[in-house]
């Protein structure tokens, strides 16, 4: 008789291979077809609103490993907070304005920035955005992110910019913006200015020049100096500010020496003085003629070293340093943010000879028409000629560089439109500190040092596709027009018509009545040309989307994105909320690392270590690189590699194979009728679902704490040891070969649905495209189900099942069982016996505590030792048996008696070749009572 029919071994549908970069896609169009994201926000509210607010990736090309890593993990977050029955919306957003898509769109069709009108260059912009756009979409939502695709907000849309510039109105109201002249850092090849927010610090070969300046006035000082050339020496890195040096800063407490060199004497500070000598190889510089404190010095003229008719005050500042140089400063105020403040506060002239493409105005004497580059040679052949040029040599030191061109930058000032930090930097700071929850807590630091050493906001920009500054000038007094309520009518116009209005409609049109200058009442008005930096755009998301739109909230209860965003949108974000609201715009900021590879190397395409999120779903399916993203400690850099990915392969694997196992063995219980109650169920299913708890308990905890590597690797490793290496194993018998509606296999049955119904909505927010497809299964066994994972509660899972003296006996069995394991392999390894159910096990109850023995009935113990019999015995002879190092028992095994029942496989002394043992005998009986 073959007896493979009479038992009831797994079956099922759900495929051991997972084949995900094939099957995930038919999971995406099922979620889309069905609404999914609309009926979760059809049911009700329960506990509450969770709102996770989406900083907006740029629109201008296909996402990477780094934004497919942040999409990933903010997905997360909603998809647990549905589960515990919140409302979770999720509403994504793009960035679409700004300097790289307005550059690619001139690049592209070979364009200048001019050659086009605004409207049609802003026309080619939004058409590039809406591509990017599109691709984006399509490429996060590949990777099973649940949102609002197709009702994102979008920084181009008419309803975002009229709200962008309603903000702008409200900090206006408040007396916080202004138009100055001041140094800005500046990109000649972006030809605009740039925030803080978007400059990166590179490497870079400087020039390092030593330059002496003619000094008059010093025999004040010493008789000694009265009659000697003396110049005050200056060290710098950039030599073509030199055009723009209108003073020397010295550091007012610094004690200064006037070093005799040959028919010269060179004034620099003491403590420099080493360093002078040996960079510029000047002779061993001895004892100065005199010493004096910088403040003495401060009122005394130099003579600029290559403009005889320039003089040159020496001043002093705080901000002078003994690090390098002389401790003498060239003083640029046209050129940097404290030698402007210098300049302000001794009235010098803020003077800047540079145009916007980086070069000399024409007007410039020595270096008029001439780039930067070309004016600085020039420059130093004439420090050389006249004998000014003391030393000169490069160096390589950190620089600002442009976040776009990768260039380095320049400080020029212009005239830019501010956002005075400075008015409520205290309040931001108290925000920082007592409003937001930062995850990790170095991200409290991180911010605060950023906004309490901040510039005021630079928010303008020299180009078209943007928010227009909604300003007005009066041609006929020259005055500057920016009141409220003149821009809350613009803000009404741009509500309706978008923000190309401003380059087609005239003042009038734009302002109606108000459209008159209040200084003289002329009504010949000029609009302001300069749009918003794109750093004001999403900095004002929160006022744009979570008050406007009325699924949501504000503030938000999290944002979420890069440690890079400290500078950027969080930081943007926060400025815009406190200059507006007086609070922050969320209630804790989650911050991640940047992504490297596996030898944790920054990613580069030169070095061709570059890992293309597409790449990876193709081969291995997004479930994989969600499986990444939630294995990964993001407080750090988060490496990957091909190794990484085929681990984290073959840890799905364990987990997928795991809920195949449980489904197969499932496909004749119905849960609404089979269930037992726990009274009448086996003790190691009450065990196991024990154990699932504190799974249950770890898992969800992990997800509160952001910490999402704790569900993955708690289920997994519940996958791999309570389940694979024990329970599901030693259930096979019971659940195989005793009768299909026997009490023992119902047990186990009720046990294994309640851990797949838990492991599978743990898994949910994690392994969304596996646990769907695990749910439809399980749907075929439960129709009632909701008709989707994400449809469903937490509300299953039943903490009264945690038994923790339950789990302490067990956990006594299972060291135990461990010492079974080790004995029954070394009997194996010896030829002894093949498979354990060859064996009988006998074990000294003397080498235990007394209560050991007693846990379990022998049969039991047979069980969990999976062999065909078990005895306890007083005493073993030393043949035959040894003692378990680990746990001191002795044990013999030795070949079982009887032979092997052709059903269950156990061996038994009633059992013959087609004989089934008496258990199986009596279920075969039971199927076929004739």
């Amino acid at each position: 008789m073959d007896y493979k029919n009479t038992l009831n071994l797994p079956k099922t549908d759900f495929p051991m291979r997972a084949n995900l970069a094939k099957r995930e896609p038919a999971f995406l169009e099922y979620w889309n077809r069905s609404d999914v994201y609309g009926k979760l926000m059809e049911r009700p509210i329960g506990k509450g609103i969770f709102i996770l607010h989406d900083g907006p990736p740029y629109a201008n090309s296909n996402i990477h490993i780094g934004t497919a890593f942040n999409k990933i993990l903010k997905d997360f977050i909603p998809k647990y907070y549905w589960m515990k029955g919140y409302r979770a919306p999720y509403v994504p957003g793009w960035d679409t304005h700004g300097l790289p898509i307005e550059l690619r769109v001139l690049k592209d069709n070979n364009l200048d920035q001019g050659d086009l009108n605004p409207v049609e260059l802003r026309k080619r912009c939004r058409s590039y955005a809406e591509k990017y756009l599109d691709v984006q979409r399509r490429e996060f939502m590949r990777l099973g992110v649940l949102g609002d695709w197709f009702r994102p907000y979008v920084t181009y849309h008419a309803s975002y910019e009229a709200a962008q510039i309603g903000a702008f109105a409200d900090m206006v109201e408040k007396g916080l913006v202004y138009k100055g002249h001041k140094p800005v850092f500046w990109c000649v090849d972006c030809q605009t200015a740039l925030a803080a927010a978007e400059i990166e610090y590179e490497d870079e070969m400087s020039p390092s020049i030593y330059v002496a300046y003619p000094l008059a006035g010093v025999e004040r000082l010493s008789p000694e100096l009265a009659s000697c050339d003396v110049r005050v020496v200056i060290w710098t890195t950039t030599p073509w500010t030199l055009p723009a040096s209108m003073a020397v800063a010295l550091h007012p407490e610094y004690l200064y020496g006037f070093y005799a060199v040959g028919n010269r004497v060179y004034l620099l500070a003491t403590d420099l003085a080493g360093e002078f000598s040996a960079l510029t190889k000047t002779a061993d510089l001895g004892e100065p003629l005199h010493v004096c404190r910088g403040k003495e010095l401060e009122g005394l003229t130099a003579q600029h070293p290559f403009y005889e008719d320039r003089k040159i005050p020496l001043v002093l500042a705080d901000y002078v340093t003994l690090d390098s140089g002389t401790g003498c400063v060239h003083t640029a105020p046209g050129h940097g943010i404290e030698d402007f403040e210098t300049g302000v506060r001794y009235g010098i002239e803020i003077y800047n000879p540079v145009d916007g493409k980086g070069v000399f105005l024409p007007e410039t004497p020595l270096v008029g028409g001439l780039s930067l580059a070309e004016g600085e040679k020039k420059i130093l052949s004439t420090l050389m000629a006249n004998g000014c040029l003391l030393g000169s040599s490069k160096i390589s030191h950190s620089y600002p560089h442009c976040w776009r061109c990768k260039k380095p930058v320049i400080f020029r000032a212009t005239e830019q439109w501010f956002i005075s930090v400075d008015a409520f930097r205290k309040k931001a700071l108290s925000v920082i500190d007592n409003e937001v929850r930062w995850v990790p807590e170095w991200g409290h630091d991180r911010i605060a040092n950023m906004v309490r050493d901040r510039s005021d906001w630079c928010i303008s920009r020299q180009r078209t596709w943007g928010v227009p500054i909604p300003a007005f000038y009066c041609e006929g007094c020259g005055e500057l027009i920016l009141t409220a309520d003149r821009i809350r009518r613009v803000q009404a116009v741009i509500a309706d018509r978008g923000a190309d209005v401003w380059w087609t409609a005239s003042p009038e049109e734009l302002l109606g009545d108000l459209a008159s200058c209040p200084h003289c009442g002329g009504s010949d008005l000029r609009k302001e040309r300069d749009i918003m930096d794109v750093w004001f755009d999403s900095g004002v998301s929160h006022l744009a989307v979570l008050e406007t739109r009325p699924e949501l909230h504000w503030p938000a209860d999290l944002y979420l994105e890069g440690s890079d965003q400290h500078r950027g949108w969080f930081q943007t974000s926060l400025l815009t909320s406190v200059a507006t609201r007086g609070k922050a715009p969320y209630k804790a900021v989650l911050t991640h690392g940047f992504i490297v590879d596996g030898e944790g190397k920054k990613m580069s395409k030169s070095i061709g270590n570059v890992v293309a999120p597409q790449e990876v779903i193709d081969r291995y399916g997004a479930d994989i690189v969600r499986l990444w993203v939630a294995s990964t400690d993001y407080r750090n850099d988060i490496r990957i590699s091909e190794t990484i990915i085929r681990n984290l392969a073959e840890s799905y694997r364990r987990i997928r194979n795991t809920a195949r196992y449980l489904l197969g063995n499932l496909y004749d219980f119905n849960p609404a009728s089979d269930s037992l109650l726990p009274d009448d169920m086996e003790e190691m299913d009450l065990w196991i679902l024990s154990r699932l708890q504190a799974v249950v308990e770890k898992a969800m905890r992990g997800y509160e704490e952001y910490e999402f590597h704790v569900p993955t690797f708690a289920v997994h490793q519940f996958c791999v040891n309570e389940l694979s290496a024990f329970y599901l194993d030693v259930s096979k018998d019971r659940i195989y070969a005793e009768g299909a509606t026997s009490r023992a296999r119902r047990s186990g049955q009720t046990a294994m649905w309640k851990v797949l119904s838990a492991i599978v909505r743990l898994l949910t927010p994690i392994l969304s495209f596996t646990a769907e497809e695990i749910w439809q299964e399980m749907k075929k066994i439960d129709s009632s189900l909701p008709e989707s994972v994400f449809l469903s509660l937490w509300s299953e899972i039943d903490a009264t099942d945690r038994d923790p003296v339950l789990e302490t006996k067990w956990e006594k069995i299972l060291d135990l069982r461990g010492a079974f394991s080790r004995a029954l392999e070394k009997t194996r390894v010896a030829g002894v016996i093949g498979q354990s159910l060859e064996a009988s096990l006998s074990v000294s109850r003397n080498s235990l505590a007394p209560e050991i023995p007693s846990l379990l009935s022998e049969e039991d113990w047979a069980t969990i030792a999976i062999v065909s019999s078990f005895h306890w015995v007083d005493d073993l002879l030393d043949e035959g048996s040894h003692v378990d190092e680990e746990t001191g028992l002795r044990l013999a095994v030795v070949r079982a008696e009887g032979v092997k029942c052709p059903r269950c496989w156990k061996y038994d002394l009633q059992a013959g070749p087609d004989k089934p043992c008496p258990r199986c005998l009596s279920v075969l009986q039971e199927m076929n009572p004739a």
